[in-house]
């Protein structure tokens, strides 16, 4: 006897989860064993349920779906989630997937689309609707580009200074690590600044870190 797939699904429109649910179970190794309108319930609920795959609607009352996400790998870190949204963006995309989701699909997506990620998930393998998939190429690219361009825009030593800055140290104390003197880090950080473009040390900070420069 074939173990059937336990779904819950997560969706604040009853006609949208009942047609999931409808949709999965006309699939003969998929069962649907709850259903919630909003994401703290569903959190509430998860470790009562067990589900083997968690169906999350990213917009939903009380509780998103990232911030129910979030918290069911807080409960279970081995849990087995699959975003489902409107957004087609990678922003939305790339913030599931750093929270643990193990599936992105579209609300739009084709029938087969869902049960193809709905079995993927289940067998521990990532799912990003292929639609989607060229948003992760795009984002790789772009921190590609951008690491590439501040290893061309700055000099080792304005690296080194960007460095200390970002973890919060004053130009007294960039000072004393890199034996150089406070003028001289004040020259670096202005360069620093200009070629960057950006304000404040905290945009620089920012854009360190976004860039992979500091982790």
């Amino acid at each position: 006897m074939i173990h059937a797939i336990k779904v819950m699904i997560a969706e604040d429109h009853s006609m949208i989860r009942e047609g999931l649910k409808q949709l999965l179970e006309l699939e003969h190794d998929i069962r649907v064993i709850a259903g919630f309108a909003d994401g703290k319930t569903a959190v509430d609920h998860y470790l009562e349920v067990q589900p083997d795959v968690v169906i999350l609607d990213i917009n939903m009352p009380v509780l998103n779906g990232l911030e129910a996400l979030e918290q069911i790998k807080a409960l279970d870190c081995n849990a087995r989630v699959i975003m489902l949204t409107i957004h087609q963006d990678r922003h939305y995309l790339l913030k599931a997937l750093e929270l643990g989701a193990m599936g992105y699909i579209l609300k739009d997506a084709e029938a087969a689309v869902l049960v193809d990620a709905v079995r993927s998930v289940h067998i521990g393998q990532t799912y990003i609707q292929p639609s989607m998939a060229s948003e992760l190429v795009n984002e790789y690219k772009r921190i590609k580009n951008g690491t590439e361009a501040h290893q061309k825009l700055l000099t080792d030593r304005e690296v080194e200074v960007l460095k200390l800055l970002s973890r919060g140290m004053l130009n007294k104390e960039i000072a004393n690590v890199l034996y150089i003197s406070e003028k001289t880090v004040k020259n670096h950080i202005s360069s620093i600044f200009r070629k960057l473009g950006v304000q404040d040390r905290t945009q620089a900070a920012v854009y360190a870190i976004k860039n992979k420069i500091v982790e």
